[in-house]
């Protein structure tokens, strides 16, 4: 859990009339510029046409990732500006020809794996699970008038016997 001194409140404001106003009222206090984006082929934001996107239910948000979110520097310390820039540079090539790499090598054995599985489940679905559960649904009424015949003819007065004989038992608590 981190203290809260070292949070920080960000307010994101889309409306350039509204940052204008602001720049009149804080002139004392000193304004921090963030590091410059990545060069477009290195961004995580790429654009894509509607035609293009592979994720559109949005299964993975959680991996879109910037170099800001993983490294920053806060205003006390501040490296060389050109390291900076390289570092990000140095993400986000890192980021992308890693994931381009793996994917290379994996993908399309783990894609192989993953369709034999779902073929294997949906099989075993439409073949075995969903026929023997319209068997027990055809054959239930069966069971249950089979099933209730037992129970009254032998459990029902087996557990009234054992009801009347233990109805004649009396427990007594005294105090001495």
């Amino acid at each position: 859990m981190m203290p809260d001194e070292y949070l920080v409140e960000c307010n994101i404001d889309d409306d350039e009339e509204e940052e204008e106003e602001d720049d009149d009222d804080d002139d004392d206090v000193k304004k921090i510029h963030p590091s410059p984006p990545p060069p477009p082929q290195f961004s995580s934001t790429s654009s894509l046409t509607q035609g293009e996107i592979r994720d559109p239910c949005g299964l993975n948000k959680h991996l879109k990732i910037e170099f800001s979110d993983v490294l920053a520097e806060p205003v006390s310390t501040h490296s060389y500006d050109r390291v900076w820039v390289y570092s990000g540079i140095g993400f986000e090539s890192a980021r992308l020809w890693g994931y381009r790499c793996l994917t290379a090598l994996c993908a399309l054995p783990f894609s192989c794996l993953c369709g034999g599985l779902f073929a294997l489940l949906a099989c075993m679905h439409i073949w075995c699970v969903m026929p023997c559960i319209q068997v027990f649904h055809s054959c239930l009424p069966c069971v249950r008038s089979l099933w209730m015949s037992v129970v009254n003819i032998f459990i029902a007065p087996f557990c009234k016997s054992v009801a009347r004989c233990c109805s004649g038992i009396y427990v007594v608590f005294s105090k001495e």
